[in-house]
């Protein structure tokens, strides 16, 4: 089917092969042994799930992860055929579901289990699970070996459940605090180490932990924000193995462009009066789209040139300070960059004292995603 024509000139432009690169960079700097999970929840953090989720496959990938059992099923639906990961709980009545359509799901304790052997569900075929181990993160997850063992007995007594993995989750692999994640990978490999046969996957490292501590690859790490070219944190920016990839690029155009006087006011509030007479232009993008209203101030790139963003972010557009009088239809850049200037998610971020994951996520589905491969 063709993508239908998109009139407003507001979109996220999506380097699929940026994407690829950095999968590949991974792939070079672990273990031979260690395959790549690739995480595209939340719609590929903002860059477009089943299309993230092909490039991994066809770089190498041997599964994606995803949150939600909805999630999953779209990326069924629309043509994905690998495996699948659901890394949060699911409800038993998604089993048969996802035994169905070769979705693998998280169990996390023994009475999922039980409940779901009661409802003695018909499986066209085997139900994949991964069993979540806390070691650390508090959020979800069996912590002693009394649940695991009861775990491992319920599997037993089921013909129609295969336990494919075993995994935990790293709470402070992006910080300086190396002696905390070894703990926790030591506590983990101890769960492990209670299984009678290891199964097919053992994975503990995020993006963090496998950027920073390749040694705990184990099977398969799960490679997230840093697949989309941005490093977990700081710290983990200043000891990256190796470059990564940016494939973002947020644009638009100039719509409407005017010269104000001295002493006039832009958007609700009249927060900003024009110190002196301004050319002032309007781009169409606004809160709806993802551009926060605390943005106000941040800059774009117009002509390769830095300009603020003046007065109240509006719902649908913002007004720019332009430094002369351009043409309706220039490009403007918001994230990415524009000749020699750049203009990173980081940089929202630390204006809006957020992570960069928040702002790539909260880029909203009517700015269309326009893949170039």
């Amino acid at each position: 089917m063709e993508r239908a024509v998109c009139y407003r000139p507001t979109k996220a432009n999506i380097n699929v092969k940026a994407i690829k690169e950095n999968i590949r960079s991974l792939q070079r700097y672990l273990k031979k042994e260690t395959a790549i999970i690739a995480v595209v929840k939340a719609n590929g953090y903002g860059h477009g799930d089943v299309e993230t989720a092909q490039a991994a496959f066809e770089t190498g990938a041997i599964m994606v992860a995803v949150a939600t059992p909805d999630e999953a099923i779209a990326l069924r639906d629309k043509g994905v055929k690998g495996d699948i990961l659901v890394m949060a709980p699911v409800p038993c009545s998604f089993a048969e579901v996802a035994a169905r359509l070769n979705i693998t799901v998280t169990v996390a304790d023994d009475q999922w289990l039980k409940d779901l052997l009661e409802i003695q569900t018909q499986f066209t075929a085997a139900l994949k699970i991964h069993v979540k181990i806390d070691c650390g993160m508090g959020r979800v997850g069996l912590r002693d070996k009394k649940t695991l063992q009861a775990i491992l007995d319920l599997i037993a007594q089921s013909n129609n459940i295969l336990l494919d993995g075993v995994f935990t989750h790293f709470p402070c692999a992006d910080l300086d605090c190396q002696k905390t994640t070894q703990e926790q990978y030591d506590l983990f490999n101890a769960f492990v180490n209670l299984l009678p046969t290891k199964p097919r996957l053992v994975h503990a490292a995020n993006s963090a932990a496998a950027l920073l501590y390749p040694e705990m690859g184990l099977d398969a790490v799960r490679f997230g924000i840093g697949m989309y070219g941005i490093a977990p944190s700081a710290y983990v920016a200043k000891n990256l193995p190796f470059k990564l990839m940016r494939p973002l690029r947020l644009e638009s155009e100039l719509t409407y462009v005017k010269k104000l006087p001295k002493g006039s006011s832009i958007s609700y509030g009249a927060t900003y009066i024009t110190p002196e007479d301004e050319w002032i232009g309007t781009i169409p993008i606004g809160y709806a789209d993802g551009l926060r209203r605390d943005l106000q101030g941040q800059e774009v790139l117009i002509a390769g040139e830095r300009v603020p963003i003046v007065g109240k972010i509006c719902m649908d557009q913002c007004m720019v300070k332009l430094p002369r009088q351009l043409p309706v239809g220039e490009k403007v850049v918001l994230i990415g960059t524009q000749g020699k200037a750049e203009i990173r998610v980081e940089e929202w971020a630390a204006r809006l004292e957020t992570i960069p994951y928040e702002i790539v996520v909260s880029i909203s589905n009517r700015v269309p995603r326009i893949h170039v491969k």
